[in-house]
């Protein structure tokens, strides 16, 4: 269940940001852009260079800051000659149409020879660590109520939900063994559902000029239940509320599900020699949110690395990313990290790595009562008349016949295969014994008929 917006807190003014419930207030001054204003004005050069003739309105709405600020750095461009007007329309500089002239088009083939970046105003550094750690994971809180709710769609016995939702409370980390097909998956975005609330996240973020893009509409979803409209032509992308920071996106807490495919490289900082651009790495992206380790030791890079570069984020909530230029800063690590594995982990890694690992929790095959629970309520979703005796001839013809594990996947799976036998054959599903021997057999093996 979700547990409802998590308010934030003020931040340090040092940091250059004001926060409200609603998020970090807009900026008033090039101070609290927090940005130097040559590389605002670069922006905008490169984003009339890229897009042609714009109104004031719409580089302020392009680069998401008030019309006001970047007034002051048109006049600029303009006294320079790197900025023309075209046309105007109204008494509000805000209408006048403004281009680039040669001069202005060759500085900004200058600035697009330093990065490609053009969109929202990056935010510095300094502000994107302190508003991560004022609405970090650790600021979520679960009740043994709320748990027992969130994961009620799941079969699971209380001692395992006891277990999960202190480490919710963590914030830390969690570690879900046990054999495969029993629901650490499911039970790992259910985590990530029960933390509930709304975070801020920028678009990009600025480190000495450079620009990392953190914003992913993959793992960064519009808020349910924030009332905010989406922007016409811009699918994807809503508004905020108009006091507040534009270059911040209210967003659901992010789940980001990395699996086999992870390699290191891919948690360091991924930069594009052509567009010169930074993509954040996946554990900057589930900042505020949960990072999901799914078939841990199924990687390419062995476990006993992987875990080894996420010692110090882990103990310490921060980590370190190097620029292509070899310089290192460091970021928020502010995710509740989920490792779900199906291998025994003192075959994994040592004891010393298992202890910054803080919750374990072994997740068990299902008992026979708990099997039929789940077969029941699977036939109920199907609208399948439920038969205990089906259960039954399960148990008897494969699980016991055969010294096959029951599974808490299998009664999905079996009852799919059912469906298609069903289907095929042009008949009603059923429970009916031919019935639930195919779907075994086809299942499981090809095992001879045991009826």
């Amino acid at each position: 269940m979700s547990t409802g917006y998590v308010p934030l807190d003020d931040v340090s003014t040092d940091a250059g940001v004001a926060t409200t419930s609603k998020g970090p207030g807009a900026p008033r001054t090039m101070a609290d852009v927090g940005l130097g204003p040559e590389f605002v004005s670069d922006l905008l050069l490169k984003m009339m260079y890229t897009s042609g003739a714009r109104t004031g309105q719409q580089l302020a709405e392009g680069v998401k800051l008030p019309f006001p600020i970047i007034d002051e750095l048109l006049l600029d461009l303009q006294q320079r000659q790197l900025v023309e007007v075209r046309s105007t329309v109204g008494a509000s500089r805000a209408g006048y149409t403004f281009d680039l002239p040669a001069e202005g088009r060759a500085r900004a083939r200058e600035a697009m020879a330093s990065n490609q970046y053009v969109g929202p105003a990056p935010v510095p550094l300094t502000q994107y660590r302190a508003l991560v750690g004022s609405q970090g994971s650790r600021h979520a809180h679960v009740t043994r109520r709320s748990v027992e709710a969130g994961f009620g769609w799941l079969v699971l016995n209380q001692e395992t939900l006891d277990e999960i939702g202190p480490a919710i409370n963590s914030g830390r980390s969690l570690f879900l063994h046990g054999e495969s097909g029993n629901g650490k998956t499911a039970i790992s975005e259910t985590i990530a559902y029960l933390l509930g609330g709304n975070i801020f996240v920028p678009y990009a973020v600025e480190i000495d000029g450079q620009v990392m893009v953190v914003y992913d509409p993959l793992y960064h979803r519009p808020p349910d239940d924030a009332g905010l409209s989406v922007r016409p032509g811009e699918e994807g992308l809503w508004r905020q509320d108009a006091d507040a920071d534009q270059r911040w996106l209210c967003v659901r807490r992010p789940v980001v599900l990395v699996g086999g495919e992870l390699t290191l490289d891919q948690l360091d900082l991924q930069y594009d020699t052509q567009t010169k651009l930074y993509q954040a790495p996946f554990q900057v992206k589930a900042n505020g949110g949960v990072l999901i380790l799914d078939d841990f030791g199924r990687q390419r890079v062995p476990p006993r690395e992987l875990l080894n570069r996420w010692i110090v984020p882990l103990e310490k909530r921060v980590d370190f990313l190097t620029l292509h230029t070899g310089s290192k800063f460091p970021v928020p690590f502010d995710a509740l990290l989920v490792i779900a594995t199906n291998i025994d982990p003192k075959m994994l890694v040592e004891e010393a790595f298992l202890r910054r690992i803080h919750y374990k929790i072994l997740v068990e095959s299902p008992t026979v009562e708990q099997y039929e629970r789940i077969f029941e309520r699977y036939c109920a979703e199907k609208e399948i008349p439920y038969d205990a005796a089906a259960v039954r001839q399960i148990y008897q013809n494969f699980y016991h016949a055969h010294s096959i594990a029951p599974r808490g996947c299998h009664p999905r799976d079996l009852i799919d295969h059912l469906l298609d036998i069903a289907k095929y054959l042009e008949i009603e599903p059923s429970l009916a014994p031919d019935l639930v021997d195919r779907a075994g057999r086809s299942y499981f093996l090809d095992f001879p008929t045991a009826l």
